[in-house]
């Protein structure tokens, strides 16, 4: 299919054939690397999995194929100005945080969000920015020599990212985007992963962007708040339904994947399933029965929850033990963005804000306050030029009480929440290496009774909060809080490139 050394399993193969079919009716012939103007709308098609079944692994290889046969990829960052007959492939994440855990496999993954608008690039790097993209010659630059290129050359090689490549030759995003733009012209094929996230509007937003579509989503996951249990492929006709059931990393004897897809056994409960996981906690260092939360491990992986009052109580015991003050925020506490609240004469940094990450959703560090009353250094988790600074509205429920405490209180920008926790449903897009399950709450959704899409809550809730954990599990049981081990930080944050933009972004205040 490809020539590549990757094993498909059956499923995998006739998915592959049936994406293959699909690119072809458009016009992208991938079995002889033929492309062709496009031929009208080829529609829109599904690959549907559970975690571990090879849906990534899927997308990475549909991806290189279509590379190889010499469709453009376009991403957030830079798009060509030569439209003539292209075809061009778009690879989309609802969330940052989604869209680095592609790229971190090497596929140049950004947010939809973020392809929705296009940097305007300076005349003159755009130069650079052709040449990095392979359609020109190396340009001749006042204060760019040919060492300074080489490495920036050498970074877009392995990391895909035009802005981080300028920045490895000492360019800041100021330099050389001067504005952002809402795309006004359809693209061409798109790959959307979890696209269970998806609600309706996106959904048609996104057809109305990509004549030809292919979405890759997990239907045991939670469906949108707004969406009444259901998920947008779920409405597909069944011969777009391409469905992904073995499990793929078994393989490597993953005890979390084990433990989530014991969740479908429609006679397992509650009790059951924690003797479970506390079994495998015995046998297997990859799976925690814990008895607290570990609080050090709450600014990077927040703890995942349930009930709302659950995550105010879990976030002010954080911000207790490490002793921070009542009218200001430690450098090293985790935000979650809650929107923008700007005025549409500020569109233009309406724009800036949100290309840079700072969408619903997004998680965030807080480095320290700006050089403005009101505004925030931030650093956004899974973008690619992380480091902004921004008019910040945060706010901090507290337990019991109806007033927050609002520690930055811009009349308008970025609003926040604290990050510390976060509820199962926000986490969805998300992975960390380690995730820790606040189980109580799990429980009382057991309790309750209720049902999503024919299946008890509690059982989705706790497939998703378990799947977000890539290499090990905490399932935590008691209502408790471990005492930190060393104060809040933020070094391991500004490395290179990303720590060149932050001396920009705090100057851009002015």
């Amino acid at each position: 299919m490809t020539g590549t050394a990757i094993q498909f399993s059956d499923d995998q193969a006739a998915a592959f054939d049936s994406v293959t079919e699909l690119l072809r009716q458009a016009g992208v012939d991938l079995d002889d690397g033929l492309l062709q103007p496009p031929r009208g709308d080829s529609g829109v098609m599904a690959v549907i999995g559970k975690a571990g079944s090879g849906k990534t692994l899927l997308l990475a290889e549909l991806y290189k194929a279509l590379e190889e046969s010499g469709v453009e990829v376009v991403s957030g960052d830079y798009e060509s100005r030569k439209k003539t007959e292209r075809r061009t492939l778009a690879i989309l994440a609802p969330t940052n945080k989604a869209a680095s855990v592609l790229r971190l496999r090497g596929v140049p993954a950004t947010t939809i969000h973020r392809i929705l608008y296009t940097p305007v690039y300076d005349p003159e790097y755009e130069k650079v920015a052709e040449w990095l993209a392979g359609q020109g010659e190396e340009p001749e630059i006042e204060g760019l020599t040919s060492e300074v290129l080489a490495r920036a050359a050498a970074f877009y090689e392995k990391n895909k990212s035009i802005p981080g490549a300028l920045a490895v030759a000492g360019l800041r995003g100021s330099d050389f985007i001067t504005g952002w733009k809402r795309r006004d012209e359809p693209l061409d094929i798109g790959f959307v992963d979890e696209a269970s996230m998806l609600d309706d509007r996106q959904f048609d937003d996104l057809k109305e962007i990509f004549p030809n579509l292919v979405l890759f989503g997990d239907p045991a996951q939670l469906a949108p708040v707004n969406q009444s249990g259901s998920m947008v492929f779920e409405g597909l006709p069944q011969p777009r339904q391409l469905v992904l059931n073995r499990i793929h990393r078994q393989e490597a004897d993953n005890p979390i994947l084990d433990l989530a897809h014991a969740l479908a056994d429609p006679q397992l409960g509650f009790e059951d399933f924690e003797r479970m996981v506390e079994d495998t906690a015995r046998r297997d260092e990859r799976v925690v029965w814990g008895q607290r939360v570990e609080v050090d491990l709450m600014a990077r992986s927040p703890a995942l929850v349930w009930r709302n009052a659950t995550r105010i109580r879990l976030i002010n015991a954080f911000r207790n033990v490490y002793g921070a003050p009542e009218d200001e925020l430690l450098p090293g506490e985790p935000l979650i963005c809650d929107g923008l609240e700007l005025p549409l004469k500020h569109r233009k940094k309406r724009l800036d804000l949100e290309a840079r990450g700072l969408i619903k959703g997004a998680q965030v560090i807080y480095l320290g306050p700006g050089r403005k009353p009101g505004f925030s250094r931030l650093h956004v988790m899974g973008a690619e030029d992380p480091q902004v600074s921004a008019a910040s509205i945060v706010k901090i429920e507290k337990p019991d009480e109806d007033e927050p405490f609002i520690p930055f209180a811009a009349r308008m920008g970025a609003t926040f929440l604290h990050g510390a926790a976060v509820t199962i449903h926000k986490a969805q897009g998300s992975q960390w290496d380690t995730a820790q399950v606040f189980a109580p709450d799990i429980y009382a959704a057991a309790r309750m009774g209720r049902v999503e899409a024919g299946q008890p809550l509690w059982k989705r809730l706790a497939y998703v909060a378990i799947t977000r954990a890539q290499e090990r599990l905490i399932w935590v049981v008691r209502n408790r809080l471990a005492k930190p081990s060393d104060v809040l930080r933020v070094d391991d944050l500004k490395t290179a490139p990303v720590a060149l933009q932050l001396e920009t972004q705090t100057n851009d205040e002015g």
